[in-house]
């Protein structure tokens, strides 16, 4: 019996026990119309989020809405509906009436009543708390003062600064005094910590990213790396006083060493006072109809070729929902019309989209507690990681009152490092180099940005030949143009940066906001520092208007628009002019960038092209190094080299590292980055060679090398890409002989651990391997085109 035929027996079944006078329509092809007057089956298809569709004393239930739960189910269990042993609901799985419940337990009424007892005693309502965190200082708000001025006084030292000590100091501490009254010198404290382990412990950290950048304290701590006062940015915009909510330092770490920074924090603060925090995949438009076409077993080209047809994006860039897609894409309407399997997966996939699919860990965010999180919130063991995991999101954490810290991966900071390494310069080498660099500006302008953070794509190329950005405020300013909205701005931009158009400040008081930009308003700090000028705004006010403009609230708005007039005019300036200058600031603001996050970026866009300017080499063997698995990446970094007279060698079996290196002024192509090697199989011949020496020959490899982690399928890549052409060997008679060879170390390797020798005292296989010639003499030799055909495949390039 199927199950649509199951529920439709069960429906029946209940007449006898209600007597309703409603009928019901089964609204679906496969179900038999019939009416039964069953008021219980609108609760059961109330209870399962069924539709009802009401006319006059009829109802119709549309039961594919049972079966968008059975596809529900056999997506969890990674099965299909023609499974007859999958898991299937169970059609008693509701909540039942009051009335149903008396019937079921009519012979133990107490067990109704204490629900009831239960419930009471089980009420309470949580009071929110302020933020949870570790004391990390007896008296933290002195300790705070201390270490940030302190650490101010090492910056100043250190750096060239843009005005008087005097006046970083008073930033200072109108920030720390600011940051103490609102309670957050713990949380200061708390990341300061951990940064500057990682800086000790030679785990790069980014100079910042998001508001956090405009902090004096932040850059006293080493939070950041991005001085405020000489960049213009404001601390309001992350920490406002008028506006209590948490601060929120996204942190970047290189990838590599963000999980030594995580574990450090594990370790200081207890390991069940730390967790990652739970993500739930929801079924978006694409992923659903992929999802009930293989629980309907449809064919996967049928089911590729409807989900290719729906849209990413609606036309007014929001996310697609399926019914919009039938709206917008003419052919997967004709689809569904035409073909009954397109409409069936379509009726269920409606239904389901948007619901929960899976569980999964937040890419960055760690909580912090200060006692045991089970006994703050609930947690969730990820079979994928080490630590537990909060079964409240990033939506609802905030209302457990534990504090979020982000630890970001920037592979951008591993390649840095590396690159340093191979000059062979320290850890602060990259903080110490100007912002002024000539060479550097010189190969921006000229779009020579392969592999420089931020302006690799062909667009970003453009705007940088023709910008010329010949400072770093022009670079922040690109990072903050190119974006869709402001980047109609960039035309005006480059024409009054060269002197082709005026320069309009929109007012006098404006000229020192304005004149870094060329009066075009591109920032939220500019928003907020024009209603703080010309308005007479705080800037705690100010960031309250900009964060109404940037979010369209309209009542706010008009209200704030009455606040900035009354200023304006009373400082002296004209109504209209008043007007006008708000309209400005309110479109600018829709799409205004945060110039903090923008100039902390362009920090690290400015270092990684400084290093292809003075040190290219190095450079691109880190960026190869990062981009190992990518061999279309591999190709433009290889054709930019040698377009700069840097020549990349292929790999040798004698001088190839697991990584790519300098050799020579050219760059030695990396085993680890021959398809099929992987990083265990090349590690594990460059120890084999560092310890015995370079390899003589073929047998001395097979030989030498452990074949259990240089396996077949890694000896067959080598072979391929020309890694033993020093042996002056046929790669098609290597191949030929490619099991031979693994049986013939196999031996080699199994002698070496029984340590036994032969019958006559001597090694088993002390003759050296010798390759079997290919019995097809047409077939011996390999041609040019097969063997860059081959090199092509386990490469990337000829």
């Amino acid at each position: 019996m199927g199950r649509e035929d199951e529920a439709k027996e069960y429906f029946v079944k209940l007449n006898d026990m209600f007597n309703g006078n409603i009928y019901v329509e089964l609204q679906r092809h496969d179900f038999e119309e019939e009416r039964k007057s069953e008021p219980f089956m609108i609760s059961l298809a109330y209870e399962h989020n069924v539709p009802l569709v009401a006319t006059n004393n009829v109802v119709f239930i549309d039961t594919s809405y049972f079966e968008a739960h059975e596809a529900m189910l056999c997506i969890k269990d990674k099965t299909v509906l023609d499974n007859q042993d999958r898991e299937k609901s169970n059609l008693n799985f509701y909540f039942k009436s009051s009335k149903e419940m008396k019937e079921l337990f009519k012979d133990i009424p107490e067990a109704l009543e204490n629900t009831v007892k239960i419930a009471k005693r089980t009420h309470f309502k949580i009071n929110r708390l302020g933020p949870v965190l570790p004391k990390i200082s007896e008296d933290e708000p002195q300790q705070l003062r201390k270490q940030a001025r302190e650490g101010l006084e090492r910056r100043i030292l250190k750096h060239k600064v843009a005005t008087t000590k005097e006046d970083y100091f008073k930033r200072l501490e109108y920030e720390l005094d600011v940051i103490i009254s609102m309670k957050f010198a713990g949380y200061f404290l708390i990341v300061a910590d951990f940064i500057q382990w990682s800086h000790d412990n030679n785990v790069p950290v980014g100079p910042g990213r998001g508001s956090g950048a405009g902090s004096m304290v932040a850059w006293a701590l080493r939070i950041t790396d991005i001085d405020p006062i000489r960049f213009g940015l404001l601390f309001e915009r992350f920490l406002n006083p008028e506006r209590v909510s948490m601060p929120d330092f996204d942190v970047d770490f290189c990838k590599d060493g963000r999980e030594e920074t995580i574990k450090y924090v594990c370790d200081k603060y207890g390991h069940d006072k730390v967790a990652q925090i739970i993500t739930y995949g929801q079924m978006k438009a694409k992923a659903v109809v992929r999802d009930v076409g293989r629980v309907l077993n449809m064919s996967y080209g049928a089911v590729d070729k409807i989900a290719k047809l729906i849209p990413m994006k609606d036309e007014n860039g929001k996310e697609i929902v399926l019914k919009k897609a039938l709206e917008l894409v003419p052919e997967l309407k004709e689809l569904l019309d035409s073909d009954e399997d397109v409409k069936k997966l379509f009726d269920i996939a409606l239904k389901l989209e948007g619901l929960h699919r899976n569980s999964g860990v937040h890419a960055a965010g760690i909580v912090i507690g200060n006692k045991p999180l089970p006994e703050i919130v609930p947690l969730y063991k990820d079979p994928a990681s080490d630590m537990p995991v909060t079964q409240f999101n990033l939506k609802y954490i905030e209302d457990t009152s534990l504090v979020k810290f982000d630890f970001l991966g920037l592979k951008t900071l591993t390649i840095l490092k590396q690159a340093v390494e191979l000059i062979g310069k320290d850890a602060e080498f990259l903080s110490t180099i100007p912002y002024d660099d000539g060479k550097t500006f010189d190969l921006l302008s000229l779009g020579d940005t392969d592999a420089v953070f931020q302006f690799e794509s062909e667009g970003m190329k453009d705007v940088l030949r023709r910008i010329k950005p010949d400072k770093f405020e022009d670079l922040i300013a690109i990072v903050s143009l190119y974006r869709p909205g402001p980047m109609g701005n960039i035309p005006s931009y480059i024409a009054r940066k060269h002197g082709k158009e005026e320069v309009d400040c929109l007012y006098p008081s404006l000229e020192p906001i304005l004149s870094e930009t060329y009066g075009i308003i591109i920032y939220q700090e500019q928003v907020m520092q024009i209603a703080q000028v010309m308005a007479g705004y705080s800037l705690g006010g100010a960031d309250l208007l900009r964060r109404a403009m940037g979010k369209k609230i309209a009542a706010e708005m008009e209200k704030q628009k009455d606040i900035f007039i009354d200023g304006a005019v009373a400082r002296g300036v004209d109504v209209e002019k008043a007007t006008s200058i708000f309209a400005l600031m309110a479109k600018f603001a829709e799409y205004g960038f945060n110039k903090s996050h923008a100039a902390a970026y362009s920090w690290v866009a400015y270092q990684t092209a400084y290093l292809k300017a003075h040190h290219r080499l190095e450079f691109m063997c880190a960026s190869m190094n990062n981009e190992k698995s990518d061999t279309d990446k591999l190709s433009m970094f290889r054709k930019d080299s040698e377009n700069a007279g840097i020549k990349v060698l292929p790999p040798h079996v004698n001088h190839s590292e697991d990584t790519f290196v300098p050799e020579d002024g050219s760059i030695r192509y990396a085993l680890s980055a021959i398809k099929g090697v992987g990083e265990n199989a090349a590690i594990e011949v460059v120890r084999a060679r560092k310890e015995g020496g370079e390899f003589k020959s073929l047998s001395d490899f097979l030989k030498r090398v452990d074949i259990k982690i240089a396996n077949r399928k890694a000896i067959e890549g080598m072979i391929m890409a020309g890694v033993f052409d020093c042996f002056d060997l046929n790669r098609k008679k290597m191949l030929y002989n490619l099991d031979a060879m693994m049986a013939y170390s196999a031996q080699i390797l199994e002698e070496k651990q029984s340590n036994q020798m032969s019958f006559l005292g001597l090694d088993k296989v002390s003759s050296d391997f010798e390759l079997v010639e290919i019995d097809d003499k047409a077939e011996r030799s390999m041609t040019n085109h097969e063997k860059l055909e081959l090199e092509k495949k386990v490469v990337g390039f000829f």
